[in-house]
């Protein structure tokens, strides 16, 4: 039997969050986007203000009121029972801890209905670790993008054993419908491709700036000089939000927390969250 998606629930409206919501309402979904309480959805509506910007600017085909359209057509609430009532699709991007996760989990499985597929953008978290709150492990699978969704278009796919293969393949149609290249995980890995490779790279510059050795901008510098890349790690922690790789770090080892403690210490308890709040390791205009 064919499985179709065309109603998305996206859980979670922070920077990702509201950028997959946003493509997936630009590539013709029907679109729900819930959070916790009106002061985050009052900040979705303002993310997805900028998106319908930035689309506009940088997407082709946007420019013509598609990228309007999109924005506009999206349903905002706070309501979980109402927002998961006629899923097809319930994309997870709540933050990056397991308790939380566990929690929502155990809650949608008591709303969603049972043909609605159930996927986590968890950035490391295994999903064998939250299957068992699911309710329905065969409909429940990880689906992580990378942030700039709309530039950098990968979707890594991975499920756990008790995944149905059916269910794995109509979630990377789903991707290539959405505009995203499909990535295949064979088997679970904490990080999948991107993050097995990106965490531990920003966690070796965090040590060297939290270690005393260098300054963010130095450490970047030295990345763009003597690789050619475009950003150094500072800049792509300040897209991504401090928020999320101090979640991470506070969840891992003795070393890790004390790296987790000098992110809090110095940039998150002085509201330095990265771009979405102006300032992160470095300072942005409106």
């Amino acid at each position: 039997m064919t499985i179709e998606i065309r109603r998305v629930t996206v859980l979670g409206t922070g920077v990702l969050g509201s950028q997959i919501a946003f493509q997936t309402a630009f590539s013709g979904f029907d679109v729900t986007a819930y959070d916790i309480s009106a002061e985050a959805i009052a900040a979705a509506r303002d993310r997805f203000a900028t998106l319908t910007e930035t689309y506009s600017a940088e997407v082709s085909g946007a420019a013509d009121g598609k990228a309007e359209k999109a924005g506009a057509g999206i349903t905002l609430t706070s309501d979980l029972a109402a927002a998961v009532r006629d899923a097809d699709l319930v994309i997870e991007a709540v933050p990056e801890v397991l308790s939380i996760k566990q929690d929502t989990y155990r809650a949608l499985a008591e709303l969603a209905p049972e043909r609605t597929i159930f996927a986590t953008n968890s950035s490391t978290l295994l999903p064998s670790d939250i299957k068992d709150y699911t309710g329905r492990p065969d409909r429940f699978l990880a689906l992580h993008f990378a942030n700039q969704v709309w530039k950098f278009n990968t979707a890594e796919i991975m499920g756990t054993d008790e995944t149905d293969p059916e269910v794995y393949r109509a979630v990377i149609d789903f991707a290539s419908a959405i505009g995203m290249v499909p990535i295949e995980i064979h088997k679970e890995k904490a990080g999948y491709v991107l993050n097995s490779l990106l965490v531990p790279f920003l966690n070796s510059a965090i040590a060297l700036s939290a270690g005393g050795y260098a300054d963010p901008e130095a450490v970047d510098k030295t990345w763009r000089i003597a690789t050619g890349a475009p950003m150094g790690p500072f800049q792509i922690l300040d897209v991504i939000g401090l928020t999320t790789p101090y979640n991470i770090l506070v969840n891992g080892d003795a070393d890790s927390a004390r790296l987790a403690a000098w992110l809090e210490s110095e940039y998150i308890a002085k509201g330095k969250l990265g771009i979405a709040t102006g300032e992160g390791f470095y300072r942005y205009s409106s």
